[in-house]
């Protein structure tokens, strides 16, 4: 490793890698570090679009992270550990955030993230195969966008469904428009994942001003003299005139809490030393919780190798919500092919197929008939996701050791209006399947008896058990102005009392987007790359 960079960037993943392609577009000396495999060519579980191999626990590629959902249920929280970061685990689900979540930043005194100002790094990362000759849309950007074609029965079906139940069509889900039924924008292209190390930074291998060094552990930044001045590796030092934090929504401000920077009292209880006292770094976390409503066919599908699991999802807004489309309905088309179990006898499944030895471990559990049943009949799912929770998780760390993973407790459905509003989201996908547009189709729903629906305090308790996450964190870092006291950064994402040191990646988001944050950031790179280089 050269003895000083420019720029040094911890993280390769979905904000990292636009951030380094571009910094160094600009002339800038950029180190990038990650922690996983740096792929020239990616294996053929991490291309797959309709597979989702690399969520599985143990995967090399996986942090395997544990969150702490409520009181009562533990669950998988599977992150990016290999260039690309998150972006080669998911998907594909690729949805801008609305102009509401942007000009809500701004309007929270983050001016330089409305969606205005944001939206010329949406359209410079984006190869939009239907829209891209439209205003507000990229033809040439790393990213390949495309939608599904329609003609696949179930999916048309459920437009029809949405229709029935007044949903506006809403074909475009990047346009900005108002919340309704449509297609899913996905980074894929040919069945291949384009997560960002495939779109920013391989075309530049060989780049005179970009360095990518793979399976590096970086255990804290090095501050001196209250100015950032490098990282500390599990192999050495590396200095640099600025350091970038891209690490993830966990990795971010876990690297913040070990280099001394976070709420004071807490660093001190756990012997660190104090650099900066920044009470806001993993305090109140958002993500978007989420349940499965199961339901069986009453007629074989077709389900071709080529088919992507996800095809259109409804956007609605809940009674007396501010913000619209606070509600998601994602159908899947076609289980993806992973597994990703819960961690206690109570807990919900993110999952569709598993083997038996996985159905085994859930011996005795309540969900266990549920996910049994599905197996066998090959049931599908329509997920259903609070996409602006009021509720507030927290991350802190167990101890000073950097290779021991922070406590993630997310404290979902804390408040009675987002248990209401989650209440609302499953009774809306319960309808979408007694439609007209959908009865040929639906021989039952599983799972999820009337009696529960009909009923506030049940169906209260069914979520609960029920309940898994997006894995969709954001704001651990969140931005904001001098008179917001749980601000880490401001908006040109510097973090406050350490010169030279800044986060890019969605810890500074301060809420959540309401629709996955996947493609939003990929523009926070872009963006953070302008306001450095402008």
């Amino acid at each position: 490793m050269t003895p000083e960079e420019d720029v040094v960037v911890v993280g390769a993943g979905t904000s990292g890698a636009p951030l380094a392609a571009r910094l160094a577009d600009a002339g800038r000396r950029v180190l990038l570090l990650e922690a996983g495999a740096d792929h020239v060519h990616f294996p053929a579980d991490l291309r797959d679009a309709a597979r989702m191999a690399a969520a599985v626990p143990g995967h090399p590629a996986n942090w395997d992270l544990t969150g702490v959902l409520t009181e009562e249920l533990t669950f998988p929280v599977p992150r990016g550990r290999v260039a690309g970061g998150s972006s080669a685990l998911n998907g594909g689900y690729f949805v801008r955030g609305t102009r509401a979540d942007l000009d809500g930043w701004a309007a929270a005194g983050n001016d330089l993230w409305s969606y205005d100002a944001v939206l010329p790094a949406f359209v410079r990362l984006e190869a939009d195969r239907e829209y891209g000759d439209r205003p507000g849309h990229g033809a040439d950007g790393p990213v390949p966008v495309r939608r599904p074609r329609p003609g696949h029965p179930l999916a048309d079906a459920l437009g029809a469904a949405a229709a029935e139940l007044g949903a506006p069509d809403e074909p475009d889900k990047n346009a900005g428009g108002p919340p309704g039924w449509g297609p899913v924008p996905l980074n894929v292209a040919g069945g291949v994942r384009v997560n960002t190390a495939m779109a920013y930074l391989s075309p530049r291998r060989g780049h005179p001003g970009l360095t990518v060094r793979g399976g590096v552990h970086v255990r804290r930044v090095l501050v001196e003299g209250g100015r950032a001045v490098g990282v500390e590796t599990a192999d050495g030092v590396v200095r640099a005139h600025e350091v970038v934090l891209s690490a993830g929504a966990v990795g971010s401000p876990q690297l913040l809490l070990l280099s001394g920077i976070g709420p004071a009292d807490d660093l001190r209880a756990l012997g660190l030393d104090v650099v900066a006292d920044v009470p806001g770094v993993g305090a109140d976390y958002t993500d978007h919780p989420d349940v499965y409503v199961t339901w069986r066919p009453a007629r074989r599908l077709p389900m071709p190798r080529d088919l992507h699991p996800l095809h259109g999802v409804l956007n609605a807004t809940a009674d007396g919500s501010a913000v619209p489309g606070d509600l998601e309905v994602l159908p899947w088309l076609k289980p993806f092919s992973r597994v990703v179990a819960p961690r206690t006898s109570a807990g919900a499944a993110r999952v569709l197929r598993r083997p038996r030895a996985t159905l085994r471990a859930l011996r005795g559990a309540s969900l266990h008939r549920l996910l049994d049943t599905a197996r066998r009949r090959d049931d599908l799912f329509l997920g259903v996701a609070l996409q602006r929770e009021d509720s507030r998780g927290r991350l802190t760390l167990t101890g000073p050791d950097p290779g021991v993973q922070p406590r993630l407790e997310y404290r979902y459905l804390s408040t009675d209006s987002d248990r209401r509003r989650m209440r609302e989201g499953v009774r809306l996908a319960a309808e979408l399947l007694r439609t007209a547009a959908m009865a040929p189709l639906v021989a039952e729903r599983t799972g999820l008896p009337d009696d529960v629906l009909a009923s506030d305090r049940e169906l209260d308790r069914w979520v609960r058990r029920s309940l898994a996450t997006a894995v969709h964190l954001a704001g651990t870092a969140r931005m904001g102005p001098d008179s917001d006291p749980g601000a880490v950064v401001d908006q040109h994402l510097r973090v406050r009392g350490v010169e030279g040191l800044r986060v890019v990646d969605t810890s500074v988001m301060p809420t959540v987007t309401s629709r996955g944050p996947a493609a939003t950031a990929v523009a926070i790179g872009e963006r953070a790359a302008e306001l450095m280089t402008g």
